[in-house]
């Protein structure tokens, strides 16, 4: 599974990968995860083939079907540093996203309230005074319109359960290839298992301090190789 592991950015605790579509970051034992092939990484280039006592500190998660760069860590001090930071919202994150239709205007702010439905890995929008709602905020630019569909900048403020996905679908401009969300378009190479299929979002930066030094890092994570050239 090592041949899964695109590395972006390798030192000391610190490792940021470029996930790919089609595979969790944390599963159940018996089902493939990216925490997996991350453990295997280490595994393979510490001689520590075979042992189960190895610590990765999973910081933050990308839905299955997204791709983009995603950060681990090796020891706990680091974890919990890192996690502060998503905590505390200092860490940057910054999506590109192919939607349906015309979004208009070409920059804005989108303001919404989310619930997790109960038991289902699926949210949808409630209104402002449902208490079981969380802000959700996010800033976004065009990039560019393509036919009916338009190519996006995405920084998120909050970090909510598939919290693009939805404020994005809730405005009448759902994902490519998200038909969890109403997009009735395909995006990226056909499976036969629709769990392993892409939709057109992609982590492409992420910024953060480094947990052990204080210095900022920003890595950029490549675009795969099926999305269009813009």
């Amino acid at each position: 599974m090592l041949n899964k592991l695109e590395v972006l950015y390798d030192d000391g605790p610190c490792l940021v990968v470029n996930k790919p579509a089609g595979l969790l970051t944390q599963a159940p034992a018996g089902i493939d995860s990216l925490e997996i092939v991350v453990k295997e990484f280490y595994r393979s280039r510490e001689g520590k083939a075979g042992s189960d006592n190895l610590y990765l500190g999973i910081i933050h998660r990308i839905d299955r079907p997204v791709t983009g760069a995603i950060v681990f860590a090796r020891h706990v001090r680091a974890a919990q540093r890192l996690a502060a930071q998503f905590q505390n919202r200092t860490v940057s994150k910054t999506y590109w996203a192919m939607v349906e239709g015309q979004v208009t205007p070409d920059e804005g702010t989108w303001v919404d309230y989310l619930h997790k439905r109960h038991g289902m890995a699926q949210a949808i929008v409630v209104p402002e005074d449902d208490s079981r709602g969380k802000k959700a905020i996010l800033h976004y630019r065009v990039l560019a319109h393509m036919d009916a569909r338009t190519w996006l900048e995405i920084e998120l403020e909050t970090g909510r359960t598939h919290q693009i996905r939805v404020q994005s679908a809730s405005r009448g401009h759902a994902i490519l290839g998200d038909s969890q969300y109403g997009s009735t378009e395909s995006f990226g190479p056909a499976f036969d298992d629709p769990r392993d299929q892409a939709i057109a979002l992609h982590a492409g930066t992420l910024g953060f301090r480094h947990p052990m030094r204080d210095e900022q890092v920003v890595v950029d994570a490549p675009l795969p190789s099926y999305w269009p050239a813009l």
